[in-house]
């Protein structure tokens, strides 16, 4: 809960750059990544949580040796997400991404192991990968000040190295949707 609960701070926060409508629109991606995949709410939310393992040491990895990080996450995660799974699905800019941040062997794993925690094929994963590591970079992006001063409260949140499990992202797609029906539901 920790994760979504920073995700609430920056969207409250004026000196941030997330909205409601950024995390609408990054939920709508995924669920229609998910709709186009056959994959139902709940797996797709295994799948985020899968790939939220994986990819934590890989950013902090970035983070402790690399400071293009910040810079990488304002490309991918910077733009509208709502014609962001259109754009990056099968487009160079999702498979140049994902090399740049994750060596292909290592990729590998990652779908290997997601595959094993999930159930799903291999080969989905690996069609989903270019499109959902955009999705989850830009969605730590919304954390990233609006002055381009100070750290990124979200990346900060979501690299919580005490494995304390308040940093998983398939329960923070679940929160941020029961917290959109909220917003939108009438009076």
């Amino acid at each position: 809960m920790g994760l979504f609960f920073e995700m609430l701070s920056a969207i409250n926060n004026p000196n941030q750059q997330a909205s409601i409508d950024q995390l609408s629109s990054l939920t709508s991606s995924v669920q229609q990544l998910a709709d186009q995949n056959g994959i139902d709410v709940s797996t797709a939310q295994s799948v985020l949580s899968a790939l939220g393992g994986f990819l934590r040491p890989v950013l902090q990895q970035q983070t402790g040796g690399n400071p293009a990080l910040e810079g990488l996450l304002g490309q991918l995660g910077g733009g509208n997400l709502g014609g962001l799974v259109g754009q990056l699905a099968g487009s160079n800019l999702g498979t140049s991404a994902l090399d740049s941040l994750i060596p292909p062997p290592l990729q590998q794993q990652i779908i290997q192991g997601i595959a094993q925690k999930t159930g799903l094929d291999a080969g989905m994963i690996q069609g989903l990968l270019p499109t959902l590591v955009p999705i989850v970079l830009k969605f730590l992006n919304m954390g990233t000040s609006t002055s381009g001063q100070g750290s990124n409260s979200l990346l900060r949140t979501f690299l919580d190295s005490d494995r304390d499990g308040d940093t998983d992202l398939g329960d923070l797609m679940k929160f941020a949707n029961r917290f959109l029906n909220a917003q939108y539901q009438p009076v």
